[in-house]
């Protein structure tokens, strides 16, 4: 019997907590629900993502996203920010910066990886940066569930936020890595990556959701704890950094 999220197009993973794997750059958006609050995951690469993907959520839930985890500052998880108006924003440490100082550079990724100009412009020009920055660790409340956001990296960029949502009535943590980890194709070692601190990026990963976690990559389908260990073993034996 499909759920209303799966009727919806979206992947349930539990309890309130749903995924959309998004058509163009397979980039993964994530929801969890409480009774007090809706997180959002990332939000698409044009301000027409993130309006869908309101429309969606409200769709399913009958009630709004009142908060807003980026995972990282890359063109397809934080283009369609704007469209989540009123809506509270977390990011990593420094994050707010980043995305105040390279909003053209944003701009000309997202042309260049295809988006429409007038869209690519058009997102760029009202960018959202996050509200609250995550040093370590912060807890989002949203009613009846607590949501950990972590800042692991850096790794897959300077930026990377990973989100944790602890299991219910026996099932598995669930984790949000972004671009940490990515199941579709090896993952993307851009020129912002600190691909000598991606390991142990993984590995604060890891120790954030433990052996039993469902993790969720920026790209692809969930993954266990194993195929995350084998990730962070090719990384390290790439780019010369210790085993784990």
């Amino acid at each position: 019997m499909h759920t209303a999220w799966e009727e919806a197009g979206w992947e349930r993973l539990g309890d309130g907590v749903a995924r959309r794997r998004m058509p163009g750059w397979d980039e993964t958006i994530g929801v969890v629900a409480g009774s007090a609050g809706v997180l959002i995951i990332d939000t698409g690469a044009t301000l027409r993502d993130g309006a869908d993907l309101r429309r969606a959520i409200r769709g399913v839930l009958g009630r709004d996203v009142t908060h807003v985890a980026l995972t990282h500052p890359h063109f397809d998880h934080v283009m369609g920010t704007a469209a989540f108006s009123g809506v509270q924003v977390f990011g990593a440490a420094g994050l707010d910066e980043l995305l105040r100082r390279e909003q053209d550079g944003l701009r000309r990724d997202a042309v260049g990886h295809g988006v429409d100009p007038v869209a690519a412009a058009e997102a760029a020009d009202i960018l959202v940066s996050p509200h609250h920055l995550v040093h370590g660790e912060l807890t989002l409340d949203l009613g009846d569930r607590q949501v950990l956001l972590a800042n692991v990296g850096p790794g897959h960029t300077a930026h990377d936020l990973a989100v944790l949502v602890p299991g219910r009535h026996g099932s598995p943590e669930i984790v949000f890595c972004g671009d940490l980890v990515e199941e579709s194709g090896a993952p993307s070692v851009g020129p912002d990556a600190l691909p000598h601190q991606w390991p142990a990026a993984l590995d604060r990963l890891l120790a954030l959701g433990g052996e039993d976690a469902r993790y969720v990559p920026g790209h692809g389908a969930v993954v266990d704890a194993r195929f995350v260990r084998d990730q962070r073993a090719a990384l390290a034996a790439r780019f010369g950094t210790a085993p784990g």
